[in-house]
This record gives C-alpha cells, structure tokens and sequence, in this order.
C-alpha cells in the first residue's frame, strides 16, 4: 500500500459502484422551473458554468465537464481543467471516462434490441437462456444465514434483471452472510484500483461470464422475484444472457449493432493502449486535497476485465455518450440510422417495474424503472420523459423526450456523494434553461 493510500478513510461500499449519488439523478427538480416554458434564444448555462469552474477553482476535481443538446442538434459543451493534476492535457468531448453504472441504460438497450429481433421477450423466464437459474432457493432474511431460504414463488425474467427486481443482491450493497457468499465466489462485476482502498474488500477475482453465472446461480436470491426494487448485479448478468441470445459477448454485439453505426469510437471495456493519453485520472477527495486512486497511465482498465460488465464496464467519452442519448431521443434513429425501432425504444425508456414491486425506501421512491435506468412518472420531482442513470465516480446523464432535451455531466471522483454534483446536475441544467438560480447543493432562488 502506498503511503497515500494510508490516509485514506474507509469506503462506503454502497457508493463504490453507483451509490447514493445517483439516487436523485432525475429527481429534485423543483416544480416551478417544470411548470415554466424553457427559453427559445440559445442558452448560455450560466449556472452550470460557474458551478464547473467553481468546482476546478476550488480543487475539488482535476476536471469537469457537460455536453448539452436540443432534438438532433451538436452538443453545448461546457468544460474546465485538465485530465489529471498537473496535466497539460485539458477535458474535452474526447476525454474518456469511467462510466460505472452509466453503463447500465447501454446494457439495457442491447436487451431491448434482442428484444425486437425476437431472441428475448420481457418477461420471458431467465431459466430458458440459463437454466441455471431454475428452481431458485430465496433467503428468508436478506442478511441471514443463507442456509435458511424457501422456494422461489416465481421465475426470474428478463423484465426483473433489466429493473433490478429479480431479487438478486450486490457486494456493494448487500450485508451479512450474502455478501461473504457474494465476495468468496468473485460476484464483483467492477474496477477501481490496482491499490487497495480501506473498506473495500475486493474477494476473490471475478470470472468469466459463464462461471459468474453459474456462482450467482448456486447462491440464494435476497428477494423474492418480482418483490421488491433492490439495486443488484442484475445488468452485468444480462451480459451474459446478451452472449447466449446474440451469439456475440456484450461487447462485440454493441461495438456491431449500437457502436459502429452510431460512430460511437471512444466506448470500451477495456482501455486501449494508444488511448491512455485520453484517459482522466480518477480521484478520491480526501482532507481538502485529490488523492488519485486510479492514475491514468497505470490504471487498472489497462487489463482485460473478465467479461465485459454490463452494469459498471464501460470507458466513454463525452462525445461517445451524446451519440447514445442522441440515438434515444431520436427513439432509435440518430443522423439516419436506425438502431432499434421507435416502439423498442420509448419501450425501453417507459416504466417496466412489474405490478406490485415495491419500492418504498428506494432510490425510485414515486419514480419508474426502464431498461438499466430511472423513469419519470409525471411528478414535480419525476419529471415525464427522463430516462437515465449516473456513475460512481460522478457522471450522470439523461435525455427529456418531452421537451427533447438531453445532458450528461462528466468528472472522476470517488464516492460519488462526496458532492451534490451528480446528484444535482439535472436541476443546473433545467435551471438555466427556464432562468431560475441554483447553487452547488441544490438550494433554488
């Protein structure tokens, strides 16, 4: 261990992987600036700006930046600082990220596709593509022993892994016996660090997609499927389920069908070599100073990953990611190509949560699931139209289909909660555009 890794405090493993920052990506909103019409003359985003040079100023990130468009328009981009402390090398559309659980919404919509191509159906048993997971075992406590279960009452489907009620657990969320279970058999779809990081126990290594499947099968559910919204590793076995249903792994059947024709040439799983002078260090803000935690130039997406890992895998970079919320808002079309047809894609963008699950005490308390990402409901804090997610090292992105809006904000630090950043980006973005004011925090004047 390095000695700056000495002074680090312990992790909340919860925000590791796509913690509680992400819990107000599209809610919070105040209703008065929904209730008003978003100025036609081409905004400026004072707000924004000053809240992204602020936050460089102050050194509480190397760099941040956002990339805002209207309909089928180029982006705005609003940026500041470099990619990595003392770096010549300033944030740009180019600039390549780690996305963690932004992936997810991606992830999602590779499904959606198998799903019009007719190689997977909604709430098709999960068993007829793994039949591993037939005849599953349910823990009667979510944190007891995990010899102590009953029958499931219904199989898992594919609608439960896309909304995270499939009843599965996860490391970074998980407790007790589940979560040693978990860690022991390498259920940790996930990256961060070549250096230990103190309250982040990595486990045993993960493994190939096949094995990880077979693991996570021969462990209880935590719930019972169907249930109950539990933020779980339900994208990144979807992974896998894209492998048998396309015949290709997550990552040659996106760089085929969602990346090449979208010209998205920045997404990976894995980070190219010739690509590391692209690459944002990551940071861990710690006693008023950056302690980088994964650098660039020896960072731990240099290797190859077991699998490509649907619910927190991919590299991106602005630019890329634009693409992809382009193609949704475009419902599947973006500069003339289609991706999926329109009903796949408002499909996929809708609220897919099954009759009855609960959601009370989640992060989608009164708000909708898609395919790997939130939905607005209509409310003034779940506006009608968004869909997204964010990331744990601080990005977040969405798209409106309403007001044919779409943002993503961009920035490396970890936990995620550290700053209000992420969670409170889609509140910057709509306050400019109606004119109200909102600080670093959320606060509305």
């Amino acid at each position: 261990m390095t000695q700056e890794m000495t002074t680090l405090p312990a992790f909340d493993r919860r925000s590791v992987l796509g913690g509680f920052g992400v819990s107000a990506l599209l809610a919070g909103i105040p209703q008065s600036v929904l209730a008003r019409t978003l100025r036609q003359d081409p905004p400026t985003f004072p707000g924004l700006t000053k809240i992204i040079n602020d936050y460089v100023a102050e050194k509480k990130v190397s760099g941040m930046l956002a990339a805002i468009g209207f309909g089928q328009s180029d982006p705005q981009v609003i940026a500041a600082g470099a990619q990595a402390i003392g770096s010549e090398r300033i944030v740009d559309v180019n600039t390549l990220w780690r996305l963690y659980s932004q992936t997810k919404p991606v992830t999602g919509m590779a499904v959606m596709m198998l799903i019009e191509d007719g190689k997977l159906t909604m709430d098709q048993p999960l068993s007829d593509i793994l039949p591993e997971f037939a005849n599953m075992q349910v823990l009667m406590d979510p944190n007891g022993p995990i010899e102590d279960t009953e029958p499931a009452k219904i199989e898992i489907t594919i609608r439960h892994l896309l909304t995270h009620t499939a009843g599965l657990g996860y490391s970074i969320i998980s407790k007790g016996p589940i979560l040693k279970a978990y860690l022991a058999n390498g259920i940790t779809p996930g990256v961060v660090s070549r250096m230990p990081i103190p309250g982040f126990e990595g486990g045993a290594p993960t493994p190939d997609a096949k094995t990880f499947s077979k693991n996570l099968a021969s462990l209880p559910l935590v719930y019972q499927p169907g249930a109950k919204w539990s933020y779980s590793v339900s994208l990144d076995l979807l992974s896998y389920v894209v492998e048998v249903a396309s015949g290709l792994p997550l990552d040659k059947f996106l760089q085929a069908r969602m990346f090449d024709p979208l010209g998205m040439k920045d997404s990976f799983f894995q980070l190219p070599a010739d690509r590391v002078g692209d690459f944002a260090t990551n940071y861990a803000p710690f006693a008023g100073a950056l302690i980088p935690i994964d650098p660039a130039e020896t960072s731990i997406y240099l290797d190859k990953p077991a699998f490509a890992f649907g619910g927190a895998g991919m590299i991106s970079s602005a630019a890329d990611y634009d693409k992809f919320l382009k193609m949704l808002l475009g419902f599947g079309t973006s500069g003339g190509v289609t991706i999926m047809k329109p009903e796949t894609a408002k499909l996929g963008m809708s609220n897919l949560l099954p009759e009855g699950a609960e959601v009370k005490g989640s992060w989608v308390v009164n708000q909708g699931f898609g395919a790997g990402g939130r939905v607005g409901l209509g409310t003034p804090l779940s506006p009608a139209g968004t869909y997204g997610w964010g990331g744990a090292a601080g990005t977040s992105a969405f798209v409106d289909t309403v007001r044919g809006l779409r943002a993503g904000g961009y920035t490396q630090y970890m936990p995620s909660n550290t700053y209000p950043f992420q969670s409170d980006f889609p509140k910057y973005v709509y306050a400019d555009l109606t004119g109200e004011t909102v600080i670093d925090g959320g606060k509305t004047s």
